[in-house]
């Protein structure tokens, strides 16, 4: 005797299909979160760029104010220490925190123009030398291994000697140290895609 077929049967709900194949933005976060280290690294950077930010409000004294009775003052957890600067003050009585977060905004500035005026052109450069293989990838390249064959700081200090003291030829200087790395990047990721099946069909 057999079962009676029922009138209708639920459909199954369908699956999410994040959840069978989650974004890479998504695999990226939870491997990162993972990474105790990296998780770290990332609080005490947005900690340095919330500080360069609001340099002027966080800092606990003027940066360039002396305290002519707090000279050399040892920091707080050293004897004579002060909460009132908790880092210490220089031999003119500084304040070494309020000058670490001052100087925090001028480290990050030359950081972030030395990487996009060296991130650009790199990436031209290294288009140019994918792209054109014979026509301009030999020059390019060798070029960029000349530069690579001379000490990074060494380049950095004659290039600096040639353009004279400032700081936007040091941010000048320090792009042009770190372009080769971009180009060859840029270089090597174009010529990937160059060979593979779907290009070359």
């Amino acid at each position: 005797m057999t079962s009676p077929i029922p009138k209708s049967v639920t459909p199954a709900s369908p699956v999410d299909q994040s959840l069978l194949y989650p974004s890479p933005y998504k695999e990226f976060w939870q491997a990162f979160a993972r990474n105790k280290g990296a998780v770290m690294g990332l609080a005490f950077m947005c900690l340095v760029v919330f500080c360069a930010l609001f340099a002027p409000w966080v800092a606990p004294h003027d940066p360039s104010e002396q305290y002519r009775e707090f000279l050399l003052t040892p920091p707080v957890w050293l004897e004579r220490g002060s909460w009132q600067f908790i880092l210490g003050t220089d031999e003119l009585g500084r304040d070494l925190l309020s000058r670490l977060i001052q100087g925090a905004r001028l480290s990050l500035l030359i950081g972030l123009s030395s990487v996009v005026m060296s991130l650009i052109p790199g990436i031209l450069l290294g288009l140019l030398a994918g792209f054109f293989p014979q026509l301009l990838g030999p020059s390019i390249m060798r070029l960029m291994d000349v530069m690579l064959a001379l000490p990074s700081l060494l380049l950095a200090v004659a290039i600096v000697a040639i353009l004279g003291p400032g700081l936007i030829n040091t941010v000048i200087a320090i792009a042009i140290v770190s372009l080769p790395s971009y180009v060859r990047l840029t270089r090597a990721a174009v010529m990937g895609e160059l060979n593979r099946d779907y290009v070359t069909a």
